[in-house]
């Protein structure tokens, strides 16, 4: 249950409940920390076993957005947004536009984009009805679906983990177990297989198998608990969070974790468990920051050259977190959070929060759509 006690535990502003019962919306949306800046953080829409599980989840999300910017640079605060449902029977028009007014009522407090479960087709039902909105297509201003970006970043974040694991960034002939090939996964299986890794994966969804199978005839599938104890030199998560556990962390056969899932660590203790095992891990808010670096663009005027140049300094970034991890003598989760803390500090002794402008407006917004 949420309380005020817990809101401030974790350092949330503001969590906000909204339903809509003519179209069947439940969602909810918890902006974290705006010192940097407004919050940005997607919509994922799942099908929660209970609504706590869902606050779990947007609470967990929120705080990692924040530090994903932080870290990254970049000028924004953390939020998220989940909708409550079965998005393969409950998505329409009307819902997503409504939850679009649910954001224009936020007065810019918080900016969405696409997340699990949710399209680019989605995202235009949103911008319909507020601007508070990244990710639409190009043909509006937009820089569409930040799949291939966020791939890129975890890509940048692997070639950084195999120079400290192996002495130099090439992926050729190292194993990489993929677990989860949705929309980033399979786009880092192809990053991946143009740089001569050897592929495993696994998922639950039957249509990203196969496609899988169609496109890399060589790759190795397995079974969903088989992924853990793969022989492999990185284990790259994909799917949803805290697939690296007291349970997993035993069965890993591994010298690097470094995925796409957001808060792969199930907890923070996980991170020295890592360490102690010798491995290497790769902070998932920094190396997945990709997506959320491209969609940043759209508010100076989206550029594909300009994206790919800022993601491409997750590389030295992560080399920098291994540095701090091994200079302090902690593991690299903490390294992570120091970095993006010391920066959140520096921040918020200057400034307010960001409390909402009325006159806010994304640059070149007076573009989209005409």
């Amino acid at each position: 249950m949420l309380t005020l006690e817990k809101m401030y535990s974790m350092g949330h502003e503001q969590v906000v409940y909204f339903q809509d019962k003519t179209c069947g919306l439940k969602a909810i949306i918890a902006i974290h920390d705006t010192t940097l800046g407004p919050a940005l953080g997607g919509t994922r829409f799942w099908n929660y076993a209970t609504e706590e599980d869902a606050l779990v989840d947007v609470l967990r999300l929120s705080k990692g957005m924040t530090y994903k910017a932080a870290v990254s640079g970049l000028n924004l605060g953390g939020g998220k947004a989940v909708i409550i449902g079965d998005p393969k029977k409950d998505k329409s028009e009307a819902l997503f536009r409504s939850f679009g007014r649910f954001i224009e009522s936020l007065n810019g407090r918080y900016i969405t984009a696409e997340d699990v479960n949710t399209t680019v087709d989605d995202i235009e039902h949103i911008f319909a009805e507020t601007n508070y909105v990244t990710g639409v297509a190009q043909q509006y201003g937009g820089s569409g679906n930040p799949a291939p970006y966020t791939a890129l970043g975890v890509f940048r974040g692997l070639e950084a983990s195999v120079t400290k694991a192996y002495g130099n960034r090439s992926l050729k002939g190292k194993t990489v177990a993929i677990q989860g090939v949705g929309s980033v996964g399979y786009e880092l299986a192809k990053l991946l297989n143009e740089a001569g890794a050897n592929l495993v994966y696994t998922d639950i969804n039957e249509r990203g198998i196969e496609k899988m199978k169609e496109s890399f005839t060589n790759a190795k599938f397995v079974s969903a608990n088989e992924i853990f104890s793969t022989a492999c030199d990185i284990y790259a998560p994909c799917a949803l969070g805290a697939s690296v556990n007291d349970e997993t962390i035993a069965q890993l056969k591994c010298k690097i974790i470094a995925g796409a899932a957001n808060n792969q660590l199930k907890e923070d203790r996980h991170g020295q468990m890592v360490k102690d095992k010798g491995i290497i891990y790769a902070p998932d808010y920094l190396i997945n920051a990709g997506g959320l670096m491209n969609v940043s663009i759209e508010f100076e005027g989206w550029a594909d050259s300009k994206s790919r140049r800022m993601i491409d300094t997750i590389y030295d970034k992560t080399l920098e977190v291994f540095r701090i991890s091994d200079e302090q003598n902690i593991p690299v989760n903490k390294a992570a959070d120091v970095m993006a803390e010391k920066r959140i500090e520096s921040i918020r002794n200057i400034k307010n929060a960001y409390l909402g402008k009325t006159n806010f407006r994304l640059p070149g917004q007076k573009n989209r759509r005409g």
